[in-house]
């Protein structure tokens, strides 16, 4: 008979992307490499739209809070912290980092650890954070950023929808009394 966990212990909650082998979408990346080609309004919601349904990686490193001295003088830490990563643009705003795949990631910097998450974690928490930005694939191969009024919504869990006279945002119905979707 099984016994019950020793308070101490921990145990991982089940991923919500099983069998995810850190592999891009292959349709995310063609959005994004059109939209990298094209530049065109419609390239970019394109690529946002297909964003929404794609499992993301946002990367965590270790940073340390505490340092020891080794014996050569050295510093050494003594203890670290997980910690997402945000980049600082000229004008001051922060901006989250996320990959669409383990290799964007890596090209990045292959010591970072990925989280996999949806778009919509990834937007909230760069409001909640008061970055300006979401900038996808960083390091390539097409990088997309995410601001302004597209990160707002995205981070209200409105998710971005081709429709066959454009595009709209789609509102879950459990977010709100109605699935309402407005045309942009």
């Amino acid at each position: 008979m099984p016994t019950a966990p020793e308070p101490h212990e921990r145990t991982l909650a089940p991923s919500p992307f099983p069998g995810d082998d850190g592999a891009s979408d292959p349709d995310v990346r063609a959005a994004m490499a059109e939209f990298a080609a094209t530049s065109a309004p419609a390239d970019y919601l394109r690529a946002v739209a297909t964003l929404g349904g794609a499992r993301l990686l946002v990367p965590v490193v270790a940073t340390a809070t505490r340092l020891g001295a080794t014996v050569g003088g050295l510093s050494s830490d003594k203890e670290a912290e997980m910690a997402v990563v945000m980049l600082q643009r000229a004008d001051g705003g922060r901006a989250l980092l996320c990959f669409t795949g383990l290799d964007a990631l890596q090209a990045w910097d292959a010591r970072a650890r990925p989280v996999p998450v949806n778009l919509d974690k990834v937007a909230e928490t760069a409001v909640a954070e008061d970055a300006v930005a979401v900038l996808v694939d960083v390091a390539g191969p097409h990088p997309v950023v995410l601001e302004g009024e597209v990160l707002e919504a995205l981070a209200r869990r409105q998710r971005l929808i081709e429709l066959d006279d454009g595009f709209g945002w789609a509102v879950a119905a459990h977010d709100a009394d109605v699935t309402a979707v407005e045309s942009e």
